[in-house]
C-alpha cells in the first residue's frame, strides 16, 4: 500500500480534474456533516468553560526590562539566576493551518468502513475550521488560503476547496512560522522517513503539529484470503497473491510499526498523533485533537 512511482502527465492531469470535480460535488454535504459533528461535540461539552487556543501557555522566555512585573513566573525564575515570563500564544499572531491529504489512496473505502478516507479527512478538517472559527482563531489551508478570521470560517474554507482546480500531493509549508499549529489529516502511508523529512523542519521552526491518521479497518486488519489482486491507487500497478492470508502477519507488523514510529516521533516533538478509523465516529478524533490543541504545552520551558 506504499506509494511508489508517478503517473504520466496526461493521465495525472485527467485524474486531477476528475478529483477536483468529485471534491466539489462532495464538499457541501461534508460541510453539513462537519457542522453536525461539531454540534454533537459542543453539546457534550455543555457547561465547560470555553477556552480558546490562544489562551494557552506557550513557553518561558527571559524577562525584558520594562515589562509588567505581573508577567513574571516566580516559580520558574527560582530555579536559576534568571527571571522568566510566560508567553501565551495569542501574543504572537497565532494561526492554525489545516490540511487534508488529497492523494488517490485517500479514496479507498472497504465494505467495513462508513466512508472513504478522503471524506473523513475533509469532515474533520472542516469541523476543526468550524470549531476554531467560533472561538475567534485564525485558520488557513497552506497553498489555498491566506490566514483569516471569520465566524463562517468553515464555509469559506469549503468554498475554496470546492473551487480549487487541483490540490498538490503535499503543500508547501515553508511559510509556517513559530506560534502556529498545523493539523494534518492523512493515511500516512508514505515511507516514514519521507514523512519525517517533510515535517521535521516545521518542528525546528517552532510550529506545533497535530497528525490525524485516517485508517480504513481493512487496511489495519488485512482480512484477505485466497487468490487476491491488489492495485496501487497511486500508480495502478497490480500485485496478485495466490494465498493472501500468508501475507497478513508481515503486513500487519509493518503497518503497525509505521504508525508506532510516527506516533513516537510526534511525542518527542511535543506534537499529538491521533488515529481515526473510518468505521468509527469522526467526533472521537475531533475531541482528541481539540484537547491536544488546547493542552498547556510549554515549548522550551517544561
Amino acid at each position: 500500500m506504499a506509494r511508489v512511482g508517478e503517473a504520466s502527465a496526461p493521465v495525472a492531469s485527467r485524474d486531477a480534474l476528475a478529483r477536483a470535480r468529485l471534491r466539489a460535488s462532495l464538499v457541501p454535504d461534508l460541510l453539513v456533516e462537519a457542522r453536525r459533528v461539531v454540534n454533537t461535540v459542543i453539546a457534550g461539552w455543555h457547561g465547560r468553560r470555553k477556552r480558546g487556543i490562544g489562551e494557552n501557555f506557550w513557553q518561558f522566555r527571559p524577562y525584558v526590562d520594562g515589562e509588567a512585573m505581573s508577567r513574571i513566573d516566580w516559580r520558574r525564575s527560582a530555579r536559576d539566576d534568571h527571571i522568566y515570563v510566560r508567553d501565551r500564544e495569542w501574543e504572537a499572531a497565532h494561526t492554525v493551518w489545516l490540511w487534508a491529504d488529497p492523494s488517490p489512496s485517500m479514496l479507498y473505502k472497504s465494505q467495513a468502513a462508513h466512508v472513504a478516507k478522503e471524506s473523513r479527512a475533509l469532515v474533520l478538517i472542516l469541523a476543526l475550521a468550524e470549531l476554531l472559527s467560533r472561538s475567534g482563531e485564525r485558520i488557513a489551508w497552506p497553498g489555498l488560503t491566506d490566514p483569516f478570521t471569520a465566524r463562517n470560517g468553515a464555509e469559506r474554507l469549503a468554498s475554496h476547496l470546492a473551487h480549487a482546480a487541483a490540490l498538490p500531493p503535499r503543500p508547501e509549508l515553508a511559510g509556517l512560522r513559530r506560534f502556529s499549529d498545523i493539523v494534518i489529516a492523512s493515511d500516512f502511508l508514505d515511507p516514514v522517513e519521507e514523512t519525517l523529512a517533510w515535517l521535521d523542519p516545521l518542528a525546528r521552526r517552532g510550529v506545533r503539529g497535530h497528525l490525524i491518521e485516517i485508517a480504513d479497518p481493512a487496511e489495519e486488519t488485512f482480512p484477505y484470503a485466497g487468490r487476491t489482486e491488489f492495485t496501487d491507487p497511486e500508480t495502478g500497478e497490480k500485485l496478485t497473491a495466490g494465498r493472501a492470508e500468508t501475507l497478513s502477519d508481515d503486513y500487519r507488523r509493518l503497518y503497525t510499526a509505521r504508525r508506532e514510529e510516527l506516533a513516537s516521533h510526534c511525542g518527542k516533538l511535543g506534537w499529538s498523533y491521533t488515529v481515526n478509523h473510518t468505521d468509527r465516529q469522526a467526533s472521537e478524533a475531533l475531541v482528541k485533537v481539540h484537547m491536544a490543541m488546547t493542552a498547556d504545552i510549554g515549548h522550551g520551558g517544561r
